[in-house]
């Protein structure tokens, strides 16, 4: 086991030597010197305040029929995949505004905000952008992340080594089970494994999905494994290494490392998301302001992509065209359009902000994020642009789950649904 780093931490700003408040000016000047140059706004987006607003297609997807029940049927908005004789190919088609599993459908509508620094988690309805409820945790929740099979939602306690169960039926937490360095959670794409990305022992650890069981433990060729998204065929786990700078191509059924991919000095890999069309892994580099493409059969980087500082979170739209991209330095979301391959939008946080980690409203219509540094929470319309509320939190949001949300099953995170 690898020790941890001197500041394992470095993209919340937490170190079990320095205190909080002062490692985050630390890191935030850190980050100001290495993003220097770099504008907020992103390379070929459209700067004029009204393509800045509106520059997306509204939800649900054009196209799309809706039943009397709610449900609805779309149309895929992906290429054309001439391997699979010219059928259309989107990993995303069950994630259409409406198309909620049976398993999620007498859930109430919430927004479960883990508070890092404050050891809470606040929750949200979104129909009021009112807090409801809260609950303690253990120490230094990360992430809130729905179950494979979507019944549970499960809150990770990084250093409290720890997983706190919530019941989304009542929104309420249940008893914490044992899970060292649970930083963030995956599952893969049958059920069978829960992956812990242990982040600070630099591991990833295979657990049983249901009582969280410690199966086996594989160490990593990289420093600060945290995030990642699987292959279209769900058979190679792509993860991001923040403080080395690298992505690992894991091969989760024979448990083993198959490449890894060096991004080069001054990068620090966050969020990981697959292309519709299931071709390009896109993964955002926060000391970069942007987005490496990477080739999902080659595992070669294609190119990168700028979008504005701190680049962290991403988010794949409900009708599948646009992919947004939270700059979290820059305070500002970037709309980039699949098709065009690059940014065609940016959307402005009035007076600045730390737009984070998150996720869409079931139809589409929001896009939630945490505001890191600012213990608030950001809403925007997905359809104008515009951020319409501002809801104040706990101190250190960060992977807030927006839940229920549409999808046959659960890969993890804050909500990848496939």
């Amino acid at each position: 086991m690898t020790a941890p780093d001197p500041l394992w931490r470095a993209d919340t700003g937490f170190s079990r030597d320095v205190g909080p408040g002062r490692l985050r000016s630390v890191t935030l000047v850190l980050l100001g010197a290495v993003l220097a140059g770099c504008g907020s706004a992103p390379h070929g987006a459209t700067t004029s305040p009204a393509a800045e607003r509106g520059a997306v297609p509204a939800s649900p997807t054009p196209g799309a029929s809706t039943s009397a029940s709610g449900t609805t049927t779309a149309r895929s908005s992906a290429q054309a995949d001439p391997k699979r004789g010219g059928v259309e190919r989107d990993i995303y088609a069950a994630d259409r505004p409406g198309m909620l599993s049976p398993a999620v459908r007498g859930f109430p509508s919430r927004v479960y905000v883990p508070n890092s620094e404050s050891n809470s988690v606040h929750v949200i309805d979104p129909a009021t952008y009112k807090v409801v409820d809260r609950f303690r945790t253990d120490r230094l929740p990360q992430h809130v992340v729905p179950s494979w099979d979507m019944k549970k939602l499960w809150v990770n306690n990084n250093i409290g080594n720890t997983l706190t169960p919530i019941d989304p039926k009542t929104g309420k937490p249940g008893r914490s089970i044992p899970v060292e360095d649970p930083y963030n959670l995956y599952f893969t794409p049958d059920g069978t494994t829960a992956l812990v990305m242990a982040e600070r022992n630099n591991e990833l650890d295979f657990r049983d999905p249901r009582s969280m069981r410690l199966l086996h433990s594989m160490p990593v060729p990289c420093r600060g494994i945290n995030h990642a998204d699987f292959t279209a065929d769900g058979s190679v786990f792509l993860a991001s290494c923040e403080f080395s700078g690298d992505l690992v191509v894991i091969d989760w059924q024979r448990r083993k490392v198959l490449k890894t991919i060096a991004l080069g000095s001054m990068t620090m890999p966050q969020d990981v998301k697959l292309s519709p069309d299931g071709t390009t892994f896109y993964v955002a580099d926060m000391s970069r302001g942007g987005v490496w493409l990477v080739d999902a059969a080659t595992f070669k980087v294609i190119r990168f992509m700028p979008t504005g500082a701190g680049a962290h979170g991403l988010y794949v739209s409900r009708d599948s065209r646009v992919l947004y991209v939270s700059n979290r330095a820059a305070g500002s979301v970037s709309v980039v359009s699949f098709k065009e391959g690059k940014p065609i939008a940016t959307w402005h946080i009035p007076g600045g902000g730390s737009p984070d980690m998150g996720g869409l409203t079931a139809d589409g219509r929001e896009l939630w994020l945490s505001g890191r540094y600012n213990s608030e929470v950001y809403v925007f319309s997905t359809v104008s642009g515009e951020l319409t509320h501002r809801i104040k939190v706990g101190s250190g949001p960060h992977g807030l789950c927006v839940y229920p949300q549409p999808g046959r099953y659960s890969l993890g995170h804050t909500g990848i649904f496939r």
